[in-house]
Parts: structure tokens; C-alpha cells; sequence
């Protein structure tokens, strides 16, 4: 009789400690997912000035400029963290708006007077800027991502993680080989 009280007390204990160690390894991927999510803010909000000086300059590259707002848009859109289609969503969001981030800029190297504007100099120093910070955030939610989902997928964690309902999250990472070529001005233009 003591002994199965023994082995229920080490069974419980054990179940307690994988128990914390999903929800820790969770806790610390939404963490990381908040400090991306925080420099793509400020993304967001340099955009509208970056859109605003290159519609001054690019009259009649109206699309790429509108591509660029609708992408901003949809990116900014809320969705929920610990649901991984979500996650996946909103990281296909930033990625259209990454593209299109590029090929405004790429368009831009078409005018001269855009290129020296100052302003227009300083907002795309400071993304460049913003853009480094969010790769750093990707690395590091990335490497919470490789340990929730390494606790999640191998037992007896994977166990655990279903009975309480803990998903493997996506990485966040350029899957599209178009996305990963250099932008050709020569496209935008016609």
C-alpha cells in the first residue's frame, strides 16, 4: 500500500514538472512572439510616413503604394497568439508586407529627387534600423519556438502537451523562394 502511494507521489510529481516545463517553454514563445510583435510596430508606424514623402515623388507608381498600405493593413490585423494558424497567418501578412516594403524602395531608386530627399533618407535609416531589430526578435523567437515545440513533439512531453492543449508553434522564416530574390527595378518600370 505504500509503495503505489509512493509511485502516485513520483508519477504526480513527475506529471507536475513536465506539466511546468510546456507551459514555461509556451510562455516564453508568446514572449518572444510580443517582442516581434513590438518592433513590427514600428514598422507599422513608419510606414504611412515613408508612404506619404514617396507619393510626393512617385506619381505614377500608385499601385506599389497602395499594395504597400493594404499589406500594412492586413499585417496590423489582431489575431491570437496561441492558436498556430493564426501565428502563421499574421507571419504571411508580414511577409507580403516585407515584399512590398521592397519593392517600394526598390521603385524609389528610380527617382532621383526621392533618393535625396532627407526625410525620405532618415525614414528608410530608421526602418533598416527596425528591420534589424525585428530579425534579432526572430532569432529569438525562433530558438523558444525549437524548444517549445522539441518539448511538445517528444515524449512524454507530447503527452502531456495533449492533454492540455499545447501546439507546436510555426517558425517564423521566408518560406517563398521568390521572396528570398533580389527585387528587379527594371519590372516596376513599364
Amino acid at each position: 500500500m505504500l509503495a503505489a502511494i509512493i509511485v502516485v507521489a513520483v508519477l504526480a510529481v513527475i506529471f507536475y514538472i513536465l506539466y511546468a516545463r510546456l507551459i514555461t517553454k509556451r510562455n516564453q514563445a508568446r514572449e518572444a512572439l510580443s517582442s516581434i510583435d513590438v518592433q513590427l510596430r514600428q514598422r507599422h508606424d513608419l510606414i504611412p510616413n515613408v508612404v506619404t514623402l514617396a507619393q510626393k515623388f512617385m506619381t505614377h507608381e500608385r499601385d506599389v503604394l497602395e499594395s504597400v498600405v493594404a499589406a500594412r493593413n492586413q499585417a496590423q490585423a489582431p489575431y491570437k497568439r496561441d492558436d498556430p494558424d493564426a501565428v502563421r497567418q499574421h507571419i504571411e501578412a508580414e511577409k507580403q508586407l516585407s515584399a512590398g516594403l521592397s519593392r517600394l524602395f526598390a521603385v524609389a531608386e528610380a527617382y532621383p529627387e526621392l533618393r535625396s530627399a532627407d526625410t525620405i533618407v532618415t525614414a528608410q535609416q530608421t526602418l533598416n534600423e527596425v528591420e534589424g531589430h525585428i530579425a534579432a526578435a526572430r532569432r529569438f523567437y525562433n530558438s523558444a519556438v525549437t524548444d517549445l515545440n522539441n518539448a511538445v513533439e517528444i515524449w512524454p512531453g507530447s503527452m502531456i502537451a495533449g492533454m492540455i492543449g499545447v501546439k507546436a508553434m510555426p517558425f517564423y522564416e521566408i518560406e517563398d523562394a521568390a521572396a528570398r530574390q533580389p527585387v528587379n527595378v527594371a519590372d516596376f518600370m513599364k
